[in-house]
């Protein structure tokens, strides 16, 4: 065993027994390095990557590589959840070198840590070829290494900056949308490419915007690509959950891997469709969704694991990626018996539903109205059915080996399920999920933060480790935003204030307005990192921003809404890739002229609140109170035995109205 074995992470532990000698992230790691003058192995990835495996299996199982590598190099895994500043920071050094990025992402560094040579996956004879290559290079021009280091250091660092910190141009939105519509797959939704990812951040600025400019054409592509994404074989029909992203174009065949993140932030986005258009298929998958994250994902204290593996066990006892989820006409046979054709009328078992070697992805292409109309069934009797067979189907499967697990909890990942279960309590009203969500807060409070009111990033075995990111603190102060609107207990947002002043002191960096991923005192890496772009979680200062914007009115704080504002103007201008900036863009959208402030008071004031909070008005901050209180937003407000509603914008508001009516008259 190397000394991965002292470790937590399931990716770390997975390499425990490789003939590497892998070290750990850590600072001794680093100077046992640099007292060798070796160069480093840096190895990055997570535990439900389908090609980290392979390459562990090809290359750092095997005795001959593991020689070359353990040799002349000094050897370290790092998990990229864990550690994503480690992972920003080469992996912006892979792209610069290679044009792309990815996971297993494996760089060569000098032995203080600047990238000299790096790629994804490598085939264990290239791997080896390239190492000793690398390692002749570092004995005979070793000064020829250092120059292209200090060079690629120069290009990471630059990337590391933020667009545009002075702007000198005024936003403009419609541009950009005009042009990420040219990018439209208007007959699977989604972008017209493949892979797809579901990129949740991205609908829920388009159809805010939809909603804004009247744009119905718009908010039918952003119908079709959630029908889509819910027919897919993306969506488990059976079990609940989103996979990572489709393989192709039609949300069909996914990358098997379960994300806690993807599940948190698309339960939100539908959440918001539902609440839009009542759909049942939205909030099919909304209740879906949560069982599979409260069944399968559960951490037994109020948290959640990360993820499942895309890979696990076939009837042949070989590891297949799929496997668990994927289905043969025989299997299915046997388990529906004389309801076979009328199932494959709805879940194509053809050739549209196969994927490979006689296994079906199951997918749905039309709505279960025509397929009823065409059986000559009621839709609600063959909606039945469908659910009738989902149960059966997920009896069956619970025999098969299941895909490993990360039962590893993070912070900002469990924040996003925290906003996602308060999402869907506000669109459904079911109890359960309020109470989850305010279960899985006290969870943060009582075992991820620190008595100091610091953050950390990760727990597991009842031991929190490594300092949180901003990452961590973002989506922690979203997440007691979103508790607040749960049950209007004001501790939230005094927990959310407590950690944003933290935030503040610790990440801001005022000469660029923005905030850096880790804190800037303390031990550095060898660049800087500012999470500016969206990816499939929204950039960590996007929603800084938004959760300031927020506290702003809150507490009337003007200097929380002054960085904000700072940040969103020097984002938007410079943005030319819309998708890459669609949580700067939803809040250069609702920050402005468009949001309402509502402070509702008083009397009733909670079951009005709740009768807003299940209809679509993506404009609202709200804040309520049926007794008098102490938050500035509130304060002075309350009457005895009246209800109050205050329509406000930018801490201005009209006179006071007694029902949701002239409320809504007045933000119209």
């Amino acid at each position: 065993m190397n000394e991965l074995s002292k470790e937590t992470s399931p990716y770390l532990l997975q390499h425990a027994h490789n003939p590497v000698f892998w070290k750990a992230w850590n600072d001794e790691a680093l100077a046992s390095a640099k007292a060798q003058q070796k160069l480093l192995i840096i190895s990055v990835g997570y535990s439900a990557c389908h090609w980290c495996h392979v390459m562990e299996h090809e290359t750092f199982e095997d005795a001959t590589a593991a020689s070359v590598m353990n040799a002349d190099f000094v050897c370290i895994k790092v998990d990229r959840e864990e550690r994503p500043d480690v992972d920003a920071v080469y992996m912006k050094a892979v792209q610069i070198m290679t044009g792309r990025g990815g996971w297993p992402l494996n760089v060569v560094a000098l032995p203080d840590g600047r990238p000299v040579w790096g790629g994804t996956y490598f085939r264990k004879e290239e791997w080896m070829e390239s190492l000793a290559h690398l390692a002749h290079m570092w004995q005979t021009e070793p000064g020829r290494m250092t120059e292209y280091a200090d060079k690629l250091l120069e290009a990471v660092d630059a990337l590391a900056l933020p667009l545009n910190p002075t702007p000198e141009v005024p936003a403009a939105l419609d541009p950009l949308v005009a042009k990420w519509k040219r990018s439209f797959d208007h007959e699977y939704g989604g972008m017209a490419r493949a892979p797809k990812f579901m990129m949740p951040c991205n609908y829920r600025f388009l159809i805010a915007y939809a909603t804004a400019k009247s744009d119905t054409a718009l908010a039918d592509f952003v119908d079709l690509t959630l029908t889509r994404m819910a027919w897919g074989g993306l969506f488990d029909t059976v079990g609940g959950g989103f996979s990572r992203y489709s393989v192709d174009m039609r949300w069909h065949v996914p990358h098997f891997e379960k994300m806690l993140y993807d599940n948190a932030q698309l339960v939100s986005l539908y959440a918001e469709a539902f609440r839009r258009t009542d759909s049942p298929l939205y909030r099919e998958v909304i209740d879906k969704t949560l069982s599979f994250v409260s069944r399968e994902l559960a951490n037994g204290e109020g948290g959640f694991f990360s993820a499942l593996d895309a890979d696990s066990l076939n009837a042949a006892g070989k590891s297949e990626e799929g496997a668990f989820y994927t289905w043969t006409k025989p299997e299915l046979e046997a388990c529906l018996g004389a309801e076979l054709p009328l199932f494959s009328q709805v879940f194509h078992l053809d050739d549209f539903g196969h994927w490979e070697h006689g296994q079906y992805v199951l997918i749905q292409n039309r709505p279960l109205s025509d397929i009823a109309a065409e059986a000559g069934l009621e839709e609600s009797v063959l909606a039945t059915r469908k659910s009738q067979w989902e149960q059966r189907l997920f009896e069956w499967r619970e025999n098969r080996a299941r895909p490993s697990l990360d039962d590893k909890t993070l912070t900002g990942w469990n924040a996003l399920i925290i906003r996602g279960f308060a999402d869907a309590f506000g669109a459904t009203g079911v109890p359960s999920y309020a109470e989850n969500a305010v279960r899985a807060g006290h969870f943060i409070l009582s075992k991820l933060m620190s008595a100091e009111g610091s953050l950390w990033r990760t727990y597991k075995n009842g031991t929190s480790s490594v300092g949180g990111f901003l990452e961590d603190y973002a989506g922690t102060i979203d997440a007691f935003l979103a508790l607040y609107t749960v049950s209007f207990d004001e501790s939230w947002l005094h927990h959310a204030k407590a950690l944003a002043d933290e935030t503040l002191d610790r990440f801001y960096d005022p000469a660029s307005g923005f905030f850096s991923f880790r804190p800037l005192s303390g031990d550095v890496l060898v660049a800087g990192h500012y999470e500016i772009e969206d990816n499939v979680i929204p950039a960590s200062n996007s929603i800084m921003a938004d959760n300031l914007f927020r506290l702003g009115v809150y507490f009337v704080n003007p200097h929380y809404r002054k960085v904000a504002t700072r940040m969103v103007a020097g984002i938007i201008p410079g943005i030319d890739y819309p998708s890459a900036f669609a949580n700067w863009m939803r809040l250069e959208l609702l920050s402005g002229e468009q949001v309402i402030e509502l402070a509702i008071v008083g009397e009733g004031a909670l079951e009005a609140t709740r009768l807003l909070q299940s209809e679509w008005h993506p404009q609202l901050i709200i804040a309520a109170s049926e007794t008098a209180s102490n938050l500035p937003f509130l304060n002075g407000r309350f009457v005895e035995n009246r209800l109050q509603l205050y329509v406000c914008q930018n801490n201005t508001c009209g006179l006071p109205v007694d029902n949701l009516e002239d409320a809504r008259a007045q933000w119209r």
